[in-house]
């Protein structure tokens, strides 16, 4: 297996499971733990917390210990992390604390994984990078809806089962980053000289003085302010309170969302090249939220997954 697939394989083990905890760790706080609409958010921002505060200084580290290095271990921090949420099930001690140390843990690993994950792409990509990036979206969406519909039963056969075969497909792809030979270590200039903070000040400056790309970060704040707070703990609560939703609920609405990535990203390869991008943006985002609008006004469940479907087309 070349290095390419090798690294395809890898990171779609890595989506594969996080589809898997996105559903679990949702049904958890929300229908098995039944916790309030103000904890499903403290806890969802949990995960998402540490990758905010770290993921520059992660990207900073991996250019010094070696990329591959850092996602391998990164990973492997990850895949023994559901033993936690294992243990106190198995025991039927589950708390509410205990799934934010779960999120705080799971939320480092990503953090030190991603910027290590991309840069690898880079580096096996070789002289075609854009086919490469399609293939790396493609792997993430579908292998993210086949990690959605896996935890879907969780009802059915236990979270347990469910966190041990997340556990079991990411050593899967600390095998595959070990198979990764000769790429992504540290070189000569990355491993001393400049100071990590000052990469970070240099990086900050650069995107703040640059129009296009404070505009793309600009953007990437307003979508997790706007948007993924909805989709990762108003959708859930939804089907709580308004469907009586179980784990299955839970996983097609995730599905149904993913596959209309997919969708997109099929019909973006057929197109080609978009000459007006900025504008295509905005009009993605302005039906994205009238849909988003619908979504919250249909009462029909089935209804409601279209919208999602049609928000992930957005």
């Amino acid at each position: 297996m070349n290095n390419k697939r090798t690294y395809l394989f890898a990171i779609s083990t890595w989506y594969a499971a996080f589809g898997m905890q996105s559903v679990v760790f949702a049904w958890l706080v929300t229908m098995l733990l039944r916790e309030p609409a103000e904890r499903v958010g403290l806890a969802q921002m949990s995960i998402l917390l540490p990758g905010m505060l770290l993921i520059l200084l992660a990207g900073a580290i991996a250019d010094r210990v070696g990329l591959r290095r850092q996602a391998l271990w990164s990973q492997l921090f990850a895949a023994l992390t559901p033993l936690l949420l294992i243990y106190f099930l198995y025991f039927d001690a589950l708390t509410f604390a205990v799934l934010i140390v779960y999120a705080l843990l799971m939320g480092l690993a990503q953090a030190f994984v991603t910027p290590a994950r991309d840069g690898l792409l880079n580096l096996v990509a070789g002289g075609n990078v854009q086919r490469m990036v399609v293939l790396a979206s493609l792997c993430q969406f579908g292998f993210q809806i086949i990690g959605y519909t896996l935890a879907g039963f969780a009802d059915t056969v236990g979270a347990i089962y469910i966190l041990g075969l997340q556990s079991v497909i990411l050593l899967l792809g600390c095998g595959a980053l070990m198979a990764l030979k000769d790429i992504g270590a540290p070189s000569v200039q990355d491993a001393g000289g400049s100071s990590v903070l000052r990469d970070l000040w240099e990086g900050a400056v650069t995107v703040a003085g640059n129009r296009v790309l404070r505009a793309v970060m600009i953007q990437n704040v307003a979508m997790g302010v706007f948007f993924m707070g909805a989709f990762i703990v108003a959708f859930p609560l939804v089907v709580r309170e308004v469907y009586d939703g179980n784990s299955a609920d839970l996983a097609s609405l995730n599905a149904f969302n993913s596959l209309g990535l997919v969708a997109t990203i099929l019909v973006l390869l057929r197109l080609g090249h978009i000459a007006r991008a900025g504008r295509a943006l905005l009009l993605a985002q302005f039906f994205g939220s009238i849909v988003l609008l619908l979504a919250g006004l249909v009462v029909q469940q089935y209804l409601f997954i279209f919208f999602v479907f049609l928000w992930g087309v957005c």
